[in-house]
């Protein structure tokens, strides 16, 4: 009878170990698939900020024009930065790029000034820069003409728009199955409760009674779980920045913290739904059906 207590102890001695463990590793490989994602984000957007628009300008241009362009161009929204480029610039910017001196066949510099401006991502569309290219030669005589990549604008356009739908989905259907891993291993820690929940019951206690600490305990799991999968992850993103130096360009803090705060929610929200559910399926049951 002794050795039966003790045994009956031992199984309905409460279990959190695996179940905060569990639950860290699932909201660990959220945050990595979250994490990724917003590099990716972050990738796309650096890329097509690096797209240029290159405004060249007449040779009859005067300060006074260029001052006025410059000021409209850096006012306008869709503008990240602009440059001028003087003749010589243009000059030295060929020879750098390897092509052959032209001074030896010609008297003066053929390469006109150009003004070189970044668009902000939103704007590197192929319809948003035609556009802009159309109402800065109707509103300014100084422009000769303006061009851009726009196979490139193109390319972007679509296979980053194509490439981040399937990560979307991807990660949509990895956190579907991570929340329902989490929910099956809050369920699988709450059954070594399940001999407390009915001797509470037995001796007169309520649901609410009975429900309460283990609720706080979960909220608690949750919170622990987050915490260690956001050490982990952020320990994870010094390492890649360390190894990997571009990424630290693409690092958005206020990105990541939102990132860190959602799993905080899942790993809280999850582990009380699990428990709730796990408390009143045990309150239902009767004595024999526990073993």
């Amino acid at each position: 009878m002794a050795h039966f207590g003790k045994a009956s102890a031992k199984r309905s001695k409460p279990s959190y170990f695996m179940a905060i463990l569990g639950v860290t590793i699932v909201l660990f490989f959220i945050g990595i698939f979250g994490w990724l994602f917003i590099n990716a984000q972050g990738y796309s957007e650096k890329l097509k900020e690096d797209v240029k628009v290159q405004v060249y300008l007449k040779k009859t241009y005067s300060d006074a024009d260029l001052q006025n362009f410059q000021r409209y161009l850096k006012g306008q929204p869709f503008t990240k930065s602009s440059e001028f480029i003087d003749p010589e610039q243009a000059k030295d910017r060929w020879l750098k790029s390897g092509e052959t001196d032209f001074a030896d066949l010609l008297d003066e510099n053929p390469l006109p000034a150009s003004v070189e401006f970044n668009l902000k991502s939103e704007f590197v569309h192929q319809d948003t820069i035609a556009n802009i290219k159309k109402d800065l030669t109707s509103k300014f005589d100084l422009i000769e003409s303006v061009s851009y990549p726009s196979m490139v604008v193109e390319k972007i356009g679509s296979n980053l728009a194509i490439g981040l739908l399937v990560f979307a989905v991807l990660a949509g259907i990895f956190c579907l199955f991570s929340i329902i891993l989490i929910d099956n291993t809050i369920k699988l820690a709450m059954y070594s409760n399940r001999f407390i929940i009915k001797t509470m019951q037995t001796v007169g206690a309520t649901r609410g009674f009975i429900a309460k600490p283990m609720l706080g305990r979960a909220v608690l799991n949750g919170t622990i779980s987050a915490i260690i999968a956001g050490g982990l992850i952020y320990g994870m993103v010094k390492t890649s920045e360390y190894f990997l130096p571009y990424l630290t360009d693409l690092r958005d803090f206020n990105k990541l913290l939102i990132l860190f705060a959602l799993l905080l929610g899942i790993g809280i929200i999850i582990s009380l739904i699990s428990t709730w559910i796990s408390v009143r399926k045990y309150l239902r049951m009767s004595l024999d059906d526990l073993y």
